[in-house]
């Protein structure tokens, strides 16, 4: 016996989910952030249940709070779903993460690629709006072992103390840190997936930054956060820089597959606790 169309069952919905896209849809195309009120009057979602899903997409990035407006906009991490249907710059896709940095730790953030020449361009860059700011120019190129962002490399390289020591011994700072201060550094950034330059790089400058792997674990991208020196407090320059890390593993899990637990392991595994940031020179 068959069933035709008209006697099969109907298709049964599950609500959560359909008023979840109705949400996702809703700040997809909202020209500016919403507050819980006016996305639950867009989505005729009652405010409690739309408050509860907004707070379950934002703990998956597929939504970003803002904690001072009190208001969503849609989050970077609707991307991990769209990156294979789509032949982009990644440097594009980035972009959503590296603004929602910036606005948040009130910091120029940039995007380093890292070249097979050991050498790091800058190809994107987003500012906070700022009246006195730090800006730097788009195609800079720096060697890899130099400032934060170098530092981290290092870390990722994992040569042994003579082949660093020929690496650093080439590169060129304003303010140049010891190569035991540089070390210790580097250490510290092997364990806590950042690091950061006190105004060695660029006198008058604070810098923190994090590195994306790939999935066999060869660097592809530094994001750093810059700020003029006293501008941030110190804890302030370090939330900053675990946002970096954190950013990172997501980068590197969305765009080149890694597993956001593989690179939490290895950093355990370079060392337990995390080590505060050093100012020696």
């Amino acid at each position: 016996m068959s069933v035709t169309d008209d006697q099969a069952p109907a298709t049964k919905l599950v609500g959560a989910v359909s008023n979840a896209v109705s949400i996702l849809r809703s700040l997809a195309q909202a020209s500016e952030p919403a507050g819980v009120a006016a996305i639950a009057r867009n989505t005729n979602v009652s405010v409690s249940t739309c408050f509860n899903i907004l707070r379950t997409l934002a703990s998956e990035r597929l939504v970003d709070f803002d904690p001072i407006d009190k208001s969503y906009r849609i989050g970077p991490g609707v991307l991990e779903f769209s990156v294979p249907l789509l032949g982009v710059n990644q440097v594009d896709l980035i972009r959503p993460e590296l603004q929602r940095l910036s606005d948040r730790h009130n910091s120029l953030i940039c995007l380093w690629q890292i070249t097979e020449s050991e050498r790091v361009l800058l190809v994107d860059r987003v500012s906070a709006g700022k009246t006195i700011r730090v800006d730097m120019s788009f195609g800079s190129r720096l060697p890899a072992y130099v400032g934060a962002v170098g530092r981290c490399y290092a870390a990722l390289a994992d040569l042994d103390r003579k082949e660093l020591k020929k690496r650093f011994d080439t590169v060129q700072w304003q303010s140049p840190p010891t190569f035991e201060a540089y070390l210790e550094d580097v250490e510290r950034a092997k364990s806590n997936g950042f690091a950061f330059d006190f105004g060695q790089l660029f006198i008058g400058l604070e810098i923190a930054a994090a590195i994306v792997t790939d999935s066999t674990g060869k660097t592809r991208l530094g994001i750093s956060g810059i700020n003029i020196a006293g501008q941030l407090q110190r804890r302030d320059v370090e939330r900053l820089a675990v946002d970096l890390r954190d950013s990172a593993d997501w980068i590197s899990e969305t765009l080149f597959g890694v597993s956001k637990g593989v690179r939490q392991a290895g950093r355990r595994a370079a060392g337990a606790e995390p080590a505060p940031p050093s100012r020696r020179p």
